[in-house]
């Protein structure tokens, strides 16, 4: 099966042209499909892989080689495919791997908010008992709790972890989409980094004018990539692109960083 890659891929192609289905997609398709029925048979990154991938990718370019210069979408359809050909397996384990880390991220967010009620029974109870004091001793009992409590530092430490993680699985994307995951793969991950953003998002009404703008179009662009990657567009992966840039943007808001700083050095 491997020495025949190469026929295999051009046969393909001359019956697509015949039938008139010889679109880009359809290119990516034909070689996915021929690369990874042969890939499983090779371990991973050895020199049979890539001999297999530039089989597959002059198999399109010798179809395809009278549009000379022209022909960039062709060879990157094929390029694509032979990519998500190879690494089909290895996205599946990413796959699981990631449900493995959402369950653990659940059961840690779990733990924590129940050591947080058990923190605030505790600080509640100190505070009763206060009540009972003299005046200086009360004064005293209620300034050592109200600092032991869920401060602005805190929350803003939670809201930073917040947009890390957001911009991270924006990143997750990107890559899923660039080397051969699947649009599951994809759209999990713009679940994530939508999940992580509103848990990083402030009240409407205590932002900035500018900084509700980036958050507007943050949330249009997020979107905007869930319905690319339904429609299976090849516009995806630019619309992910834009997504990344315009998270990295909101997120380094410099104004509401240096007002932030100031807040945690007060």
């Amino acid at each position: 099966m491997p020495n025949n890659i190469k026929q295999q891929i051009q046969a393909d192609l001359q019956q697509a042209k015949e039938t008139g289905q010889l679109r880009t997609e359809r290119i990516r398709e034909i070689v996915k499909s021929a690369v990874s029925q042969v890939a499983s048979e090779f371990k991973q990154g050895s020199g049979e892989v890539r001999s297999l991938v530039k089989d597959a990718v002059y198999a399109v370019i010798e179809n395809f080689q009278e549009k000379g210069s022209e022909l960039k979408d062709e060879v990157t359809a094929s390029i694509e495919g032979a990519l998500e050909g190879i690494n089909s397996k290895r996205h599946e384990s990413i796959a699981q791997t990631q449900t493995d880390i959402k369950r653990l991220q659940a059961q840690l967010d779990g733990e924590e908010e129940q050591l947080q009620q058990e923190v605030d029974v505790i600080l509640a109870e100190i505070e009763e008992t206060g009540k009972e004091k003299p005046a200086s001793t009360k004064t005293a009992i209620d300034s050592a709790v109200n600092a032991l409590k869920d401060s602005e530092e805190a929350g803003l430490l939670k809201k930073r972890y917040a947009q890390l993680q957001a911009q991270l699985a924006i990143v997750r994307a990107n890559l899923a989409a660039r080397y051969g995951g699947r649009n599951m793969e994809v759209q999990d991950y713009l679940d994530e980094a939508k999940h992580w953003y509103d848990k990083a998002r402030p009240q409407a009404e205590s932002m900035a004018v500018q900084v509700e703008e980036k958050r507007s179009q943050l949330e249009d662009k997020l979107g905007e990539a869930g319905t690319s990657l339904a429609r299976k567009e090849r516009q995806i992966k630019q619309t992910l692109r834009e997504l990344l840039l315009t998270a990295a943007d909101l997120f380094k808001d410099k104004e509401t960083a240096n007002k932030e700083r100031d807040t945690i050095h007060k």
